[in-house]
């Protein structure tokens, strides 16, 4: 036996549940919204761009992150004082990954001069 939705039906149950799948994300705490946000943006990718300052100038920067992660201890599990990710190294700076630039691993202290990391508008 075959049985099916009308339309206006499926219409109404998806907008139950995705009803239900909001109120279920209220309920998680901030630290748990944001993993699942990087768990998403893990999956579907980003193209990241980090900027490393001294002063008012940037001196180096990495484009075509997929993500920066924060390193944690083997035995403790405690987060350490760092960040680390891949990226291609743009040695001219000019925010794209030109030929012979290669993709390198970085890691940024929480003590080294001011970054900045956000998705590329290109």
């Amino acid at each position: 036996m075959k049985t099916s939705l009308s339309p206006r039906r499926l219409g109404a149950t998806c907008t139950l549940l995705a009803g239900a799948a909001l109120l279920a994300l209220a309920g998680c705490t901030q630290e748990t919204q944001n993993e699942i946000r990087r768990g998403i943006q893990n999956w579907t990718g980003t193209n990241g761009v980090l900027e490393i300052y001294a002063g008012d100038k940037v001196v180096k920067r990495f484009v075509k992150i997929d993500k920066i992660s924060t390193a944690y201890g083997t035995d403790d599990t405690n987060p350490r004082p760092y960040r680390y990710g891949y990226g291609i190294l743009d040695e001219n700076l000019n925010g794209t990954a030109d030929d012979g630039e290669k993709r390198v691993y970085f890691e940024i202290s929480d003590y080294s001069t001011p970054y900045v990391f956000h998705e590329s508008p290109r």
